[in-house]
């Protein structure tokens, strides 16, 4: 295998306090690498900050117009001399044997593209560790990325937050494409219709801040929901009873809040035993009664807002066979 000189890919838009955190972790990993920062048409830059980094580490800076997400991904790219891209979120923090870890994992068995798993560190706030442990627990539809599972499942879809792909395979397959959120699982399947390998390292995590609220988080799922009949539509074969889960769970939820009119009651009796289950795993996971609790509200609002957006798209784009760039203009960004 040829010798893999890693480039770290990281958009970023409006977030110079994330960066800052994400060098700070970059300058304690051990080996070889560079880091390519796109700037995604920010108002509130972060140039500043790579400026005081540019001694610590080799880091490039790029300012271009704003094109999403997916396209600064591909800019990055570009401008890498690396053979292998490390693509990152800008709200993560790296442990300092990551690369040690992925240039292990890519010898022993290599990778086209990789994902990784992530997990909250202490110093979190409550609310992001609920929501990490509902992106993640098994109990949860989380449980299906960056799962012991995973690693062995045909299905997996890495996900851009912490994801790497070699430069033959974005050449050939172009990177991403222009939809957002929904991006990288379009490139995952992309990338095993031409052959590509596809998999999962296990210990190759970062830690994933996401949402500060659950406000933020019920939005950012609810597209995650909207944006997968798009994406049926456009692969058929990836179908999966499972992506009907959270629907079928919202829809349940209400019959069965419905039935308490009637003085029906055992519908709720298994959303009872869900979410005490739920609560029991994060105690066990975190140790504290608070984001126990929290994670049973982040496990609800992964799943009736996923269900809700899931269902509303697929009404629109596989029953009333709408185009999606125009029915939803808002998940798509032009060049």
């Amino acid at each position: 295998m040829v010798e893999l000189y890693f480039s770290f890919i990281i958009p970023v838009y409006n977030r110079p306090h994330e960066i800052k955190e994400l060098l700070e972790s970059l300058s304690l990993v051990t080996g070889s690498f560079e880091v390519v920062i796109v700037e995604d048409g920010s108002k509130d830059t972060c140039e500043e900050v790579i400026n005081d980094f540019k001694e610590i580490l080799n880091i490039s800076y790029y300012f271009k117009n704003n094109t999403g997400p997916g396209d600064s991904r591909n800019y990055g790219m570009q401008k890498a001399t690396g053979n292998y891209f490390i693509i990152l979120d800008s709200d993560v923090i790296v442990p300092a044997n990551y690369v040690k870890i992925v240039r292990a994992a890519l010898s022993e068995r290599y990778l086209d593209c990789y994902g990784g798993g992530d997990k909250a560190l202490d110093s979190f706030t409550p609310i992001q560790k609920s929501i990490d442990h509902a992106m993640t627990s098994l109990l949860t539809t989380g449980g299906i990325r960056g799962s012991v599972q995973s690693k062995a499942s045909q299905s997996y879809e890495p996900r851009s937050f912490n994801m790497g792909i070699s430069k033959a395979a974005f050449l050939e397959s172009e990177g991403f494409s222009s939809i957002h959120p929904g991006e990288d699982p379009d490139l995952s399947i992309r990338l095993k219709k031409q052959k590509f390998k596809v998999g999962y390292i296990d210990g190759a995590h970062v830690y994933h801040k996401r949402r500060t609220d659950f406000k933020k988080f019920s939005m950012q799922v609810f597209k995650f929901g909207l944006v997968r009949p798009i994406l049926l539509s456009r692969y058929p074969a990836t179908s999966k009873l499972t992506y009907w889960f959270p629907f079928l769970y919202t829809l349940m939820l209400v019959l069965g809040m419905v039935s308490l009119l009637f003085k029906i009651h055992y519908i709720l009796y298994f959303y009872v035993i869900y979410n005490l289950l739920v609560f029991i795993d994060a105690i066990i996971d975190h140790k504290n009664f608070k984001i126990a609790i929290l994670s049973v509200f982040a496990t609800n609002i992964q799943f009736v807002s996923y269900g809700t957006g899931f269902i509303w798209s697929y009404y629109k784009i596989h029953i009333l066979r709408q185009i999606p760039e125009k029915t939803f203009p808002k998940l798509f960004f032009s060049k």
